[in-house]
């Protein structure tokens, strides 16, 4: 008997017993044949609870994609984001990242070897601070060094920092040159708020939940995972052209 057998004998069961008012366990030849099978062939339920989860995250898959398609120019053309690389390139990375996530601050090297190895990669920065207070100030502080031309060394420095606090990045600050009063200043005023309340809202709508994540053309790519992000990053400059 095919899996496609098995579970057509276990809808049509299933729509008979609706059909009639039944709540009990089913009972006749044809529960007694669909049991028997079940039990002689559990691996069936194995095949269609694998087809049923396929299922799934192809329909999750394509929501995503019609989202990242939607919001295309707030991933990929927000002024107020810092852009890394290549700012010019034909190929944008989007990543979704947090100051105290291990994983990002791992992902780092390896995303300047990207940045390094793919000259027409232009590589968008999303300030999501989701994981503590001193995420959300290091967010802050970094839109704040940005103002004043320094985020990309600020930005480094803060995914380098293993033990990041509050006091870590007022020294990464001065250390960059950074203004403490202007950023002060600027860290706390309404555009910065305004613009971290933002990414979270594009974060929900394109399905990012965690950090660091990743949007490469139509992709959603959740981890550092090099192998997917080279792949992406080839398949996008393809459809490029």
């Amino acid at each position: 008997m095919r899996l496609v057998t098995a579970l057509g004998l276990i809808a049509a069961l299933a729509l008979s017993t609706a059909a009639c008012g039944k709540t009990q366990q089913a009972q006749g030849p044809a529960g007694d044949q669909i049991r028997s099978y079940l039990l002689e062939h559990p691996e069936i339920v194995e095949e269609a609870i694998n087809k049923l989860q396929q299922k799934r995250q192809a329909a999750a898959d394509a929501q995503i994609r019609q989202a990242v398609a939607t919001s295309r120019a707030k991933l990929e053309r927000d002024p107020r984001d810092f852009v890394a690389g290549n700012p010019n390139g034909k190929v944008t990375v989007v990543e979704f990242f947090d100051y105290r996530c291990p994983y990002c601050k791992a992902a780092m090297p390896e995303i300047e070897k990207l940045l390094s190895d793919n000259k027409d990669v232009r590589l968008v920065l999303k300030e999501f601070p989701i994981l503590s207070p001193v995420s959300e100030s290091a967010a802050r502080a970094a839109i704040a060094a940005k103002a004043q031309g320094k985020y990309w060394p600020v930005h480094q420095a803060m995914l380098a920092e293993k033990n990041l606090d509050e006091d870590a990045i007022q020294r990464i600050l001065k250390a960059n040159g950074v203004d403490l009063n202007a950023a002060a200043q600027a860290a706390t005023a309404q555009p910065t708020s305004t613009l971290i309340d933002d990414v979270h809202a594009l974060a929900r709508t394109t399905g990012v939940t965690g950090t660091p994540a990743f949007i490469i053309g139509d992709q959603m790519i959740a981890g550092w995972d090099p192998a997917k992000i080279q792949e992406a990053v080839k398949q996008a400059r393809a459809a490029q052209g």
